[in-house]
């Protein structure tokens, strides 16, 4: 099967319309077409359309798309900054815990990790980090100083939270267990799960894709404790970052008040289903005294 050909922003505005969506204004369509990716928009348009006919059940307003794509945005800033205070929590965790226990460089020894380490592999991605930030003061201070060794405190700070999560994946269950433990109240199986979302989800937000209706391939482990059955849908990782956030008594104020007036702003165009909402949310996403 052949590619399919580009097509105009004025036929992008015409395709829209067979497809049944309502567009008042085509000059202002078009000026939005103009700024943000066709395909990318139209990935808001998907649960209203017929999988058959590919045409709307229902009347959609090109306005309503829109509304939903500055719904996904926002929420997408408010997450990334609670993801980037729970990277840093672990970023922290690893290294304090593996510097003090294996030494400042006992990353680069494949004994103090379990028996599925593949250490070229990581000693490539330690490599490609640093060559990443070679001209950093800190990189070129240690080549200089310490003749390119960086103790695990410094590389952890070069790491990726995809990276981040596989050193903890090949860190030994013994120690695994602890930094759960420790760091998170959870058996280190749940935290490999929510390293895995986590990192899944943060690039979701850095790369700027969509959320909204989303079903995504990793689903959260939830411990035994909690009253809850996870899904593919964005609230189960709403809570996930709930029970990882490193600072609760700041959750409130920090996410759960903020998405509580997003969700309220946008009441009249998203669906509480498209994103998983069950309809206790609020006292799920909570965080009580």
């Amino acid at each position: 099967m052949e590619l399919k050909i580009p097509t105009t922003y004025a036929q992008q505005i015409e395709i829209l319309k067979e497809k049944g969506v309502t567009i008042k204004n085509d000059g202002e369509c078009l000026l939005f077409l103009s700024r943000v990716n066709y395909y990318y928009f139209t990935g808001y348009l998907l649960p209203y359309l017929d999988r058959v006919t590919d045409k709307c059940r229902e009347e959609i307003t090109f306005e309503k798309l829109i509304s939903l794509y500055e719904f996904d945005a926002e929420l997408r800033n408010l997450i990334i900054s609670v993801v980037e205070r729970i990277e840093i929590f672990i970023r922290n965790k690893i290294s304090y815990f593996h510097g003090h226990k294996y030494g400042s460089d006992g990353y680069m020894d494949p004994m103090n990790f379990n028996d599925k380490h593949k250490s070229e592999r990581f000693e490539q991605i330690i490599q490609q980090c640093i060559n990443d930030h070679r001209n950093t003061a800190i990189v070129r201070h240690h080549n200089k100083k310490y003749e390119g060794q960086f103790p695990v405190w410094v590389i952890a700070e070069f790491l990726s939270i995809g990276s981040l999560s596989y050193f903890y994946g090949d860190m030994k269950n013994e120690d695994k267990k602890k930094i759960a433990i420790e760091g998170f109240g959870v058996n280190y199986q749940t935290l490999e799960s929510w390293l895995r979302c986590i990192t899944d989800l943060r690039n979701k937000c850095a790369h700027c894709s969509r959320l909204y209706y989303w079903k995504f391939t990793a689903v959260p482990r939830m411990p035994r404790n909690i009253d809850f059955t996870a899904n593919h849908r964005l609230f189960s990782q709403l809570y996930m970052l709930k029970m990882m956030y490193p600072m609760p008594e700041r959750w409130n104020t920090d996410f759960f008040e903020k998405f509580e007036k997003l969700v309220e702003k946008y009441n009249d165009v998203i669906s509480a289903a498209h994103i998983g909402l069950p309809n206790n949310w609020k006292e799920l996403l909570y965080q009580k005294e």
